[in-house]
């Protein structure tokens, strides 16, 4: 197929490197004087590259460079199979290029938009077949990110969504169907993982880098959300959460931050700027997370909750018992400081839940995997006083786990981040935007999350996760946290299989 390409900026070059690669002869055309010729070098380069460090063979990088060619202009399109549009996230640009396509490309040439916020059906006007038009969502960077989010809206012709999505096969990446909705997938699904880091930065539960430091290695996510919001820019990251919340007409799931607001008014952008969350440059020292001092080990330790009652305590349990401490469960003291997972009500509400007598609670926030974590987030009620406190981060530094204090706040950190993105993904199941599969195929493919949001969901427990989010509404009394029917339904059903 004769691949037609427009825009050759970082997104439309890396479309030109995956199609080339994959055997296609490919045209790429931009606007500005000498950007495709520019584009075309880097990439012929990049494919050197590849094939001096072994993952081409010299022949295959010297085809796939030939395979390249630069348009001088549009009507250069004439003999398209595909073309792809890669610009300015702007309607009125996109609607006007594909106008002019239109009277250029054959009517059997499939046209795909790479937009990543806009209307497709909005775009699709411009088109006198405008079922033709298909979004080809990729991911930066294209080359080595393989999900490829295929959008459809209401007037997109069903074969031209299965012919792109072959041809995303084809190509060596992972395609998921996706209906037209404001941000789609994966833009949509990841919001709250900036909102929560933000909205606990902003009640001040902690600083930036401590945060980072939890999600990654209690989360296991690849970066934290201030330093992945400094990579991304504060303003691009900024501006696409505006985009969703004004496109849900205000829905507080997708609120705003006064906290990255201020960030963009300062021009603290990120990385670009040489600060956002944290400062960058040779002089910049590297952001240093909070951790609680060292603290004697104990004998003992009461952790909440009978064995084999629930998962995620037994493996807490575990991995203390394993450094030497005698690990209480039922029955306990009086006089215990009780250890439990969070089930998303603050420390003080735990401790008051015990009646008449208060019990001195420490609540843990959610691991990845309690056997292997490094570090831990703890909320401590007002009854535990310091020697109670000391027993119990003794207890988790013996066992291997830096302490982490937070502010006692419901879900802590780790645990309501993945609540949200859990419930979240829910939601666009419910509403039709892709399946459990296909979703959780994205955050996975097209964010690098260790697991997808349904999946971990799953594994924590969607009762759990209920539970989680019926805390953070009733302490906050907001429709932020409201509950989707597609996991209350879930939970009421008892089947617990979000991928059925």
């Amino acid at each position: 197929m004769k691949v037609s390409i427009v825009g050759a900026g970082a997104m439309g070059s890396g479309i030109a490197q995956v199609a080339a690669a994959a055997g296609e002869s490919v045209l790429l055309f931009d606007t500005r004087t000498g950007a495709a010729e520019a584009a075309l070098g880097s990439i012929r380069k990049r494919f050197e590259q590849l094939a001096s460090k072994g993952r081409m063979t010299a022949a295959d990088a010297a085809a796939a460079s030939q395979r390249l060619a630069a348009a001088t202009a549009l009507s250069d399109f004439a003999n398209a199979g595909l073309v792809i549009e890669a610009v300015i996230e702007d309607l009125a640009v996109k609607r006007q290029l594909f106008q002019s396509l239109d009277a250029i490309v054959a009517a059997d040439c499939l046209l795909a938009t790479n937009t990543s916020s806009l209307s497709l059906a909005a775009i699709a006007t411009a088109l006198r077949a405008p079922e033709r038009l298909v979004g080809m969502h990729f991911f930066n960077p294209a080359p080595l990110m393989a999900l490829v989010e295929v959008v459809g809206s209401v007037v997109t012709a069903p074969a031209a969504l299965d012919a792109i999505e072959r041809l995303a096969v084809g190509w060596g990446k992972s395609p998921v169907r996706v209906r037209a909705t404001p941000g789609f997938i994966v833009n949509r699904v990841a919001r709250p993982y900036y909102a929560e880091g933000l909205r606990l930065l902003a009640e001040q539960a902690t600083d930036p880098a401590t945060l980072d430091a939890l999600l990654r290695d209690a989360g296991g996510f690849r970066m934290g959300p201030c330093e992945l919001t400094d990579l991304i820019g504060q303003d691009v990251n900024f501006a696409v959460t505006c985009s969703v919340f004004h496109a849900y007409f205000g829905d507080p799931r997708f609120q705003p931050s006064l906290v990255q607001q201020e960030l963009v008014e300062a021009g603290w952008l990120g990385r670009k700027s040489g600060r956002g969350f944290f400062r960058y440059g040779e002089s910049a020292a590297p952001p240093q997370p909070q951790v609680e001092p060292p603290h004697p080990k104990p004998d003992r330790i009461a952790i909440a909750g009978t064995p084999g009652s629930d998962a995620l305590t037994d493996a807490l349990a575990a991995r203390i018992g394993a450094a030497g401490i005698n690990v209480t469960r039922e029955p306990r003291l009086p006089t215990d400081t009780l250890l439990q997972v969070t089930d998303g009500r603050t420390a003080l509400e735990c401790e008051l839940a015990a009646g008449d007598q208060p019990q001195p609670t420490v609540v843990a926030d959610l691991a990845l995997d309690y056997g292997t974590v490094k570090r831990l987030a703890l909320a401590v009620s007002p009854h535990c006083g310091p020697g109670a406190w000391a027993s119990v981060a003794g207890a988790l530094q013996a066992a291997g786990i830096a302490v982490v204090r937070l502010r006692d706040l419901p879900a802590l950190a780790v645990m309501r981040t993945v609540a949200m993105l859990a419930n979240e993904a829910a939601d666009a199941v419910h509403f039709g935007v892709a399946d459990a599969t296909s979703v959780d195929l994205a955050m996975r493919k097209g964010v690098n999350y260790p697991l997808g949001p349904l999946e971990w969901a799953h594994k924590i427990g969607l009762s759990r996760i209920h539970a989680v989010l019926a805390a953070l509404g009733a302490f906050y009394g907001e429709d932020r946290y409201r509950i989707s029917p597609f996991l209350r339904q879930q939970v009421l059903s008892g089947r617990f299989h979000v991928h059925e």
